[in-house]
């Protein structure tokens, strides 16, 4: 697993695909999305919790050729000018609340025209409850993939790494206290290192648990 590792944790919110972090959990939505445009399918549902990296791979995506990205909840009739300009719609963090006639819409229009569809969501775009036949209909055909936080040995993993390439020396009590009480995300990992890094330089301490302390109140 460690030669999948790519753990150059971005220090803003680039999102650069060199910054991802490739794991199990997240292999096959990383793959899925670096393969474009040899989709089996023009439109992909890719879900998972807060912090699991989604965000992350929409951006790879819209490195890749012209995109429109836009939130479930600001989601109005004036993105159909802009799509028809651009190759891919992004839409970020669905919910109920989203118009389904225009969702529908929007989902046509990608497949008329040849573009791409690309959705994120916190549960599978199949376990939403719309009411609109059709909608469900093309729900029923698109490519929904998965990805999970991860596990606290992949935290424990990630945390030993980082503190190695910053040649710090951390006991492995230290990285069990971390573990217990970091949000399992890989944004908050990334947030954390790069926190602990920065403050301990800037205060002139070494490594201890009292500087841990004082990072992860900061997050």
């Amino acid at each position: 697993m460690n030669d999948q590792l790519i753990l150059k944790f971005p220090s803003n919110k680039a999102y650069l695909k060199e910054d991802f972090y490739v794991s199990p959990s997240n292999q096959k939505a990383y793959d899925f999305i670096n393969e474009w445009p040899k989709w089996i399918k023009r439109t992909i549902n890719i879900f998972g919790p807060q912090g699991s990296g989604k965000t992350h791979l929409a951006s790879i995506l819209k490195s890749k050729t012209t995109t429109c990205e836009v939130q479930s909840n600001d989601l109005n009739d004036k993105i159909f000018f802009e799509f028809k300009t651009k190759e891919i719609l992004i839409i970020e963090n669905l919910n109920n609340k989203i118009s389904e006639t225009l969702l529908f819409s929007l989902w046509n229009t990608a497949h008329q025209d040849n573009k791409y569809l690309l959705i994120t969501s916190s549960k599978p775009i199949k376990e939403y409850k719309f009411k609109l036949p059709d909608l469900n209909s093309r729900i029923s055909s698109c490519i929904s993939i998965g990805i999970e936080l991860p596990s606290d040995d992949l935290i424990s993993v990630i945390l030993s790494k980082n503190f190695s390439d910053r040649q710090i020396q951390v006991e492995k009590k230290h990285i069990d206290y971390i573990i217990k009480r970091i949000d399992r995300s890989y944004e908050k990992i990334s947030q954390f290192i790069l926190i602990l890094d920065k403050y301990s330089l800037k205060k002139g301490s070494p490594f201890s648990l009292k500087l841990i302390k004082e990072v992860l109140k900061m997050i």
